[in-house]
């Protein structure tokens, strides 16, 4: 254990915030950040900063998850802080290190960053779970199977089957705007049967998350409840005008609404391990919408009866 807190930096003090009210309390009087407190948590937040200089994106979030309150939270949270890296290669090997210790200790794991995160997360998941025992479900607007030298986002989850730590048939793509979207990395999804829907095909239905819900169901059904789930939420999936703070952000998109019912599903769903948000960009966050939007989410998350 004494190692995930040497590749991560003890958040400060100022974030948690304090109304020292008995009536009023909230998160930031609740958490912990303490090695002591580890041990007895239920949910382990980790920040994974981009590493170009620019105003850290976990703890924007921070700054507004630690101002709301308590209410239907009965879960210990505890911090580790951000991973201590200075470039994304030494940042991405500690994450994976760091969330792999987590969910050995069976604890659920929220992980924060600016972007370039779910592949050491899902790498994390396979090394823990085995490849044929995890589901990845990526809610964005792209299908993130870019080639790329450089590792981001856009080719998490392209790094993930080429590497064989994920099978192509437990990969879901949900809320991909076709028009972002390249019909040969579609198509190759689809040959790799790949689950993918739109946000057409989620718009279709009464509620946002009735597809993911029903395929999900049948996919547990088909290979028992022994699965285990990682969520990726790409903020850019959420449309700009609810959440600007996004590297490219659109004016189409998830609504703030439609977002938190898939959030809450994920944190409904027992097997759900890990749960990311990822590609916040705190310089074009006007009045930290984005942030505030995230911190609601995770909100939701810690809500969660497990």
């Amino acid at each position: 254990m004494q190692k995930i807190f040497e590749l991560t930096s003890r958040p400060h003090a100022s974030l948690f915030f304090q109304n020292h009210d008995r009536h009023d309390v909230r998160l930031g009087e609740l958490a912990s950040y303490r090695a002591e407190d580890y041990e007895g948590s239920d949910v382990v937040i980790v920040g994974c900063p981009a590493s170009d200089g620019t105003t850290s994106a976990p703890d924007a979030i921070r700054e507004h998850f630690y101002k709301l309150s308590n209410f239907g939270i009965s879960g210990s949270i505890f911090d580790l802080g951000n991973i201590a890296a200075n470039d994304r290669a030494s940042a991405n090997e500690c994450l994976r290190e760091v969330s792999g210790q987590v969910l050995r200790d069976g604890k659920r794991l929220i992980t924060l960053g600016d972007g370039g995160i779910a592949l050491p997360n899902g790498a994390a998941m396979s090394e823990t779970f085995g490849r044929d025992r995890w589901l990845a479900i990526n809610v964005d607007a792209r299908l993130d199977i870019l080639e790329k030298s450089e590792q981001t986002n856009e080719t998490a989850f392209r790094d993930l089957l080429n590497a064989d730590l994920l099978l192509p048939i437990y990969l879901y793509e949900i809320a991909f705007q076709s028009q972002l979207v390249s019909p040969i990395h579609y198509r190759h999804l689809v040959d790799l049967q790949a689950k993918l829907i739109s946000l057409e095909m989620l718009r279709s239905r009464e509620a946002a998350d009735t597809e993911l819900r029903e395929t999900i169901r049948l996919e547990f059904i088909n290979h028992s409840r022994t699965m285990n789930v990682f969520f990726c939420f790409d903020m850019q999936a959420v449309r700009a005008s609810e959440a600007p703070g996004v590297t490219q952000p659109s004016p189409f998109g998830l609504r703030a609404g439609e977002f938190l019912r898939l959030v809450e599903f994920a944190a409904g769903l027992v097997n759900t391990k890990v749960i990311t948000f990822a590609e916040v960009n705190t310089e074009s966050d006007q009045n930290g919408q984005t942030a505030k939007l995230v911190a609601v989410a995770m909100h939701r998350i810690c809500c969660a009866k497990l």
